[in-house]
């Protein structure tokens, strides 16, 4: 059940549907290498997984009980819950991290809420973890739960995580499901719904006997992987599968026909028993493998046994994955064999603590993969024990509502008879999940695919996050976010949810600070968007809000450059800066998000970068495009009180180096160069125009209109260039139109006009419906060219004017139909229109004579 962080996922060998890897075991010992002696018990109580041990300390029998349970399984939860109230241990072993003993007392907090998991990750690298997932209905939550509510001591046996960690995730053995087989041997092609079946919707103690006998039965088909001893040069890899020689014994495929007796699985003489196969002709099946790793976490598990059991314990109960049970239930025999398997192992630091975790990431699909595909099914049969059909469906019928769609109570009766006769047709004592979902997707759907889905994303798999105690221990930048999260209200949900920030207010100031250092340490927890609310000013923000669970380990990553929030912040935004390979562009980039995160700390050290980069940089381009973002940041500090003053004079030195290099850097371009500086024009225009600073404003017009006059100049920055002086009033409109006759002239090329009406009028359809002189001089224009300089200039005009908002399109084409090209004249008298004059006399007659 251990889940590795990205390319370093421990695979386990846990016995769960939907999990990659089945395994066996092997034995190399016997009771006659050490003479210790060990038999199976005979009392009732004990079962077919107790066993006695005559070499305990006290020198008494000492019964230990292995309950095979399938992870995350709510009948087997429950199951083991009665078994535990049955047989009532003094010691609870289970299957996780040894070295994770200490945080199980965290279990009896009020604040512990499942989900959550086991993280383990290593200080020096943080990106290489490991997760043990917990939800409510997992049997070793609930081993946990009744450890701790009885007084009961609780113990990990597994591989530490310092073992875990060390290991090499790319060789591990496969094989195919050992849940599969036994699905297959009843006749089901689903594993999922054979479990869901024969134990989740038929909780009974008396199961684990039968799963234990009947993983028995398949170990011993299993292929097995010869044991290699370690040596010096060669020490154990626990993901290693070792090569198969001669005395390995060869594959073994199991299917229905090579084993019979699985097929009418008998009773155990308590009620259970496995369902009898629909159909024996089920194909082969890929054969079950155990490899060295499988063999060594179960030597270790066997380690743990001994030394709990002769610590004193009489009544120890082993909770673990079922395909492991039959390694632990029989006599535990020599410790040497297992101490050799055990010594040499791989190992590195590690650091363990509790973190919350999701629904959504036990699902077998989200990555994260912990054998379980309906969590949100499972925790509704786990915590509704009265009428859990009746109560899904109702609560179906409530997430079909919240999305508009009509389900009445009606729908819901209808769709608990289907579910009900759907189970007494296959022989299924309860509805299970596939009935109640065709139930759905039948009576309450209408058979749309769409709407069921809907239910499957909230409701079977949900998004429900658990939580952790505070006190719990962690990294002091965990620690600082659960502080700053308590003090400023932000709750970590895993659905996503949208915030509006008025930062105008204090406390919404400090959010946005919040979320913005965490976006720079790379904790995406917060994504700006665009509000509901709309407003032009800069004193508003909306952010969207979504928890993952992997964000704890990007908390543990990013505590390496401090203990909170801002210095860790302020740290690593520094540590970016200060590379060689840094731009200007990703210096100014850094300084506003720096001012959006308020860190003084980092801000002048940026500032300073910036100056000495800028004057490096001969490149105007990058001049062009870290000017904007210097100029938003200027207006930042009227709203968030930052002090800016730094800044400005940063901006006045990008914008002289600017003015004096951009008139001989738009020389020379093609068109794809040209297109490209214009939008840096376009940019750097709106942020100075926006800065409204005298100076700036003049020197930056100025050298817009050096550009203009210049003949050597692309089309496309040469046109945008007098359209911005036309929209600054320093060019008036009898200029403008001399200019576009001289650029439409008989001495340029049909492109070059082309590229000069586009750099004028590109993105401003209105001034051709409202400029009708503009218009007749391009609709003349285009008129008189041939056809062959048509269709050279038409891919530049499709682009002009298809930049053009689909009105603006329409309302051209009305101006032209309407009166043409050529501007309006006033040669003759205006008609006059009788009637409509009579109606105007008449209102303001009403109108005068209600005044008077």
């Amino acid at each position: 059940m251990s889940q590795r962080n990205k390319a370093t996922h421990p695979a386990t060998g846990d016995t769960t549907p939907g999990e990659p890897a089945s395994r066996a075991e092997i034995r190399e010992s016997s009771d006659s290498d050490t003479g210790e002696t060990r038999a199976v018990t005979t009392e009732a109580e004990a079962g077919a997984g107790s066993v006695t041990d005559t070499n305990s300390s006290a020198g008494a029998a000492a019964v230990t009980r292995v309950f095979g349970i399938r992870h995350h399984g709510p009948g087997s939860a429950r199951s083991l819950r009665h078994a535990l109230e049955e047989f009532r241990p003094d010691a609870i072993l289970i299957e996780g991290p040894a070295d994770a003993d200490p945080l199980v007392g965290f279990v009896a907090a009020d604040t512990m809420a499942p989900p959550v998991a086991l993280l383990a990750y290593v200080p020096d690298s943080p990106a290489r973890a490991a997760f043990w997932p917990f939800a409510v209905f997992s049997p070793e939550w609930q081993a946990m739960r009744y450890g701790v509510e009885h007084a009961v001591p609780v113990r990990f046996c597994d591989l530490p995580a310092t073992n875990v960690l060390a290991a090499d995730d790319d060789a591990r053995g496969g094989g195919s499901d050992p849940l599969a087989a036994l699905a297959s041997a009843a006749g089901y092609d689903d594993a999922e719904r054979w479990w869901d079946a024969v134990v989740e919707s038929v909780p009974d103690s008396a199961a684990f006997d039968a799963i234990t006998e009947a993983m028995t039965a398949l170990r011993e088909d299993a292929r097995h992987a010869a044991i290699t001893p370690p040596t010096a040069d060669a020490p154990p890899q626990l993901g290693a599968t070792a090569p198969t020689d001669t005395e390995v014994p060869d594959p073994v495929v199991l299917s229905p026909l090579d084993a019979p007796e699985l097929l009418e699985k008998p009773s155990t003489g308590n009620g259970f028993e496995f369902p009898a196969a629909a159909d024996r002709h089920e194909p082969a099946m890929a054969p079950l493998i155990v490899d060295q790793h499988t063999l060594v976490r179960e030597a270790h598990m066997r380690q743990v046994m001994r030394q709990v059991l002769k610590g004193g314990t009489k009544r120890l109960a082993v909770v673990c994955g079922a395909w492991h049970a039959p390694a632990l239930v029989e006599p535990l025999g020599p410790a040497a064999p297992d101490m050799r398997l055990l010594k040499g192992l791989p190992k590195t630091k590690a650091a363990l603590t509790w973190v919350p975790w999701t629904h959504s990431r036990l699902a077998a699909g989200s990555g994260y993969g912990a054998g379980v595909t309906s969590p949100g099914w499972y925790h509704h049969l786990f915590t509704e024990t009265e009428r859990p059909v009746a109560r899904w469906l109702t609560k179906v019928a409530g997430v079909l509502r919240s999305h508009d769609l009509p389900v009445s109570s009606a729908h819901i009766i209808e769709a608990v008879r289907l579910a009900d006769t759907l189970a007494a047709l296959r022989g299924r004592p309860l509805p299970g999940l596939s009935e109640v979902t065709e139930a759905v997707r039948s009576v309450m759907c209408g058979g749309d695919e769409t709407m069921l889905r809907l239910v499957v994303d909230e409701l079977v798999v949900g998004e429900t996050l658990g939580g952790v105690p505070e006190d719990t221990p962690t990294v002091p930048l965990a620690a600082d976010l659960r502080a700053r999260c308590k003090t400023l209200r932000l709750k970590q949900e895993a659905l996503a949810r949208n915030i509006d920030l008025d930062l105008r207010k204090e406390r919404d100031v400090e959010r946005s600070h919040l979320l913005h250092r965490l976006r720079l340490l790379g904790i995406g927890w917060g994504t700006p968007t665009t509000g509901e609310v709309r407003s032009t000013g800069t004193f508003r923000e909306t952010w969207t809000l979504r928890w993952e669970p992997e964000f704890e380990v990007r908390i543990v990553e990013a505590a390496v450059w401090g203990t909170t929030l801002r210095t860790a912040a302020e740290t690593k935004i520094l540590d970016t800066a200060s590379r060689d390979d840094v731009t200007v562009t990703a210096l100014a980039d850094a300084l506003e998000m720096a001012l959006l995160a308020d860190l003084g700390g980092a801000t002048e050290g940026l500032i300073t970068r910036l100056e000495a980069a800028a004057a490096l940089d001969h490149d105007v381009t990058h001049l062009l495009g870290a000017l904007p973002g210097l100029t938003r940041t200027l207006r930042y500090g009227d709203v968030r009180g930052t002090d800016t003053k730094a800044l400005a004079h940063v901006a006045d030195g990008l914008l002289v180096r600017i003015c004096a290099g951009l008139p001989g850097a738009v020389t020379g371009l093609d068109t794809d160069a040209a297109q490209a500086l214009r939008t840096q024009i376009d940019a750097a225009h709106t942020a100075i125009s926006t800065r409204d600073d005298e100076h700036a404003t003049t020197e930056w017009l100025a050298t817009l209109h050096r550009i203009a006059d210049r003949d050597d100049v692309h089309g496309a920055i040469g046109g945008r260039a007098v359209r911005l002086l036309c929209d600054a009033e320093r060019i008036d409109d009898a200029e403008s139109a001399r200019r576009l006759a001289a650029a439409l002239s008989v001495g340029n090329t049909p492109a070059a006009k082309a590229a000069w009406i586009d750099g004028f009028l590109g993105g401003r359809g209105l001034l051709l419906v409202h400029d009708r002189e503009l218009l007749r001089r391009i609709d003349e224009w285009l008129r008189d060219l041939n056809e062959d300089q048509f269709v050279a200039t038409l891919p530049l005009l499709r682009r002009t004017f298809g930049s053009f908002e689909s009105g603006e399109r329409r309302a051209i084409s009305q101006a032209l139909r309407d009166t043409g090209s050529a501007p309006t004249t006033a040669d003759g008298p205006a008609a006059v229109d009788p009637i409509r004059g009579q109606l105007a006399l008449r209102a303001a007659t009403a109108i005068l004579g209600a005044a008077g």
